[in-house]
């Protein structure tokens, strides 16, 4: 039995994606340390009609899921969705760690650098993630935000092919010019399929900025919460932003979310 095991709650859909999903698995269990295990889920549809109306239903699931994780006995969530949608929702509803890959990749970013920058695969995506800067409150350390313009299908086919995956990181080097121009030190790929395509990748540098890896970050800070609740008791506070929701709440919650939605393999 593992010491601490950790839902990863992934916004694809394991059987449409399957190659990724199962080299996500293979690599976070080579990763973790002894004693953690990752159980990785996804949604369906899956996150591929990008808007922040399919952000708002896959939100749904991802809160879903981080109430059944705690209810499985699960010691910590991480939401593996660089848009972090839901993520305080989850946290509010879960008394264990909440961990979003967002949110943990540019609080330590700017432990390595005094600014960053974040590459998205949409330009979808680019209002999204300077809103999630403002709302952490580090869009003064923001660089820029460049895309990819990369669809889902050829990110996931770039897992099965080199040649796919160097077509994929030319695309994104040159999505770096110009944050390394405006003054990025750290780059951040904000997704988790290039995340995990640049896995094997070490010293990865953009010019003098440094590329930090969100799976590897977000993971290692999930481990770190979850041993530190266990450890002291450290966890969330409920003041105000993430106050606990009364039974009823969660119950017409998760009825909703149960009732209406797909199989979400959780």
């Amino acid at each position: 039995m593992p010491a601490q095991r950790i839902w990863y709650q992934s916004f694809i859909d394991p059987e449409r994606h399957a190659a990724y999903f199962e080299r996500l698995q293979g690599h976070l269990a080579e990763a973790a340390p002894p004693g953690t295990e990752y159980v990785v889920g996804g949604v369906s549809p899956p996150d591929v009609a990008l808007h922040r109306i399919t952000e708002f239903r896959c939100a749904a699931q991802a809160i879903d899921h981080a109430i059944r994780a705690e209810e499985r006995g699960f010691d910590a969530v991480l939401i593996g969705h660089f848009q972090d949608s839901g993520l305080w929702e989850a946290r509010s509803a879960s008394t264990v760690p909440v961990v979003g890959m967002g949110e943990a990749s540019m609080l330590y970013s700017l432990q390595l650098g005094r600014s960053f920058g974040l590459v998205t695969i949409d330009p979808a995506f680019e209002p999204i993630h300077r809103e999630q800067a403002e709302r952490y409150g580090l869009a003064d350390r923001l660089a820029g935000v460049s895309s990819m313009s990369t669809p889902v299908a050829d990110l996931v086919g770039a897992f099965e092919s080199d040649a796919a995956y160097a077509r994929v990181r030319e695309t994104f080097e040159r999505a770096c010019t110009p944050l390394v121009a405006a003054g990025a030190e750290m780059i951040i790929p904000a997704g988790g399929l290039f995340g995990l395509l640049s896995a094997r990748e070490r010293d990865f540098r953009i010019g003098e900025a440094v590329v930090l890896n969100p799976i590897a970050v977000s993971c290692k800070l999930a481990e770190a919460a979850a041993s530190l609740r266990r450890a002291s008791g450290l966890g969330t506070s409920r003041v105000s932003s993430f106050s606990s929701p009364p039974a009823q709440a969660i119950a017409e919650f998760q009825e909703f979310a149960r009732t209406n939605g797909p199989s979400t393999r959780a």
